[in-house]
């Protein structure tokens, strides 16, 4: 009997065991093109959550102001971002080179970067969780991506915009910065060429 008990309690440990692997992989595979570490929006943004999933302040006096956003680009030069397009509007998109949903995206987004730049518009990528610049180049290459991309492995400019705001809280994630420097919208899933042309043309057309 003692030798059942003690088959059945390894039984029961190596069950423990596995459901737990389990657990952390399945956690991992959420967090892979999930959570990019920042704080969670709230009550505080005043956002109206748009019915294709992107999360747009419409009053110009509830948006939060962007952070700066700044630093070395994929192609190891200095950008500040922030600066050198103030009274555009700026669209930031997080990326990551391992991020499957963020290759189906990156089409789209370079093709509305370019028809947007006549019109006041600048698009910047923020490359997260690579550990070097070189897979990130790669997809910029094989996507024909038109504009730069700070290159933030650690994931350190995602966390400079404020608690409560409409932050990045996934990879990949969009957010749209009005002429002010106003967080103005917000998806934290892919984006399709539709949405950034209905979230781009009330920004673009705000005075």
């Amino acid at each position: 009997m003692s030798a059942c008990r003690a088959n059945r309690r390894n039984r029961n440990r190596r069950h423990t065991t596995v459901a737990a692997i389990g657990a952390a992989l399945s956690a991992l595979a959420l967090s892979a093109c999930g959570s990019g570490g920042s704080s969670g929006g709230g009550g505080e943004t005043q956002f109206v959550q748009g019915k294709g999933g992107v999360d747009v302040v419409k009053d110009k006096g509830s948006r939060q102001d962007a952070p700066e956003l700044s630093g070395k680009t994929l192609q190891d030069e200095e950008l500040n971002a922030t600066e050198k397009f103030k009274g555009k509007v700026i669209v930031f998109n997080v990326w990551g080179s391992w991020c499957a949903p963020c290759r189906a995206e990156a089409k789209g987004l370079g093709k509305v970067a370019r028809e947007y730049k006549d019109k006041g518009v600048e698009f910047v990528g923020l490359n997260t969780r690579d550990p070097n610049p070189a897979p990130a180049k790669a997809f910029e290459k094989q996507f024909d991506v038109p504009y730069p991309s700070l290159f933030d492995s650690a994931g350190k400019l995602m966390l400079r915009f404020p608690k409560g705001s409409l932050n990045p809280q996934a990879i990949p994630s969009t957010i749209f910065i009005d002429r002010e420097g106003k967080i103005a919208a917000r998806a934290i899933r892919p984006v399709t060429e539709d949405e950034l042309r209905k979230t781009l043309d009330p920004l673009v057309a705000e005075k």
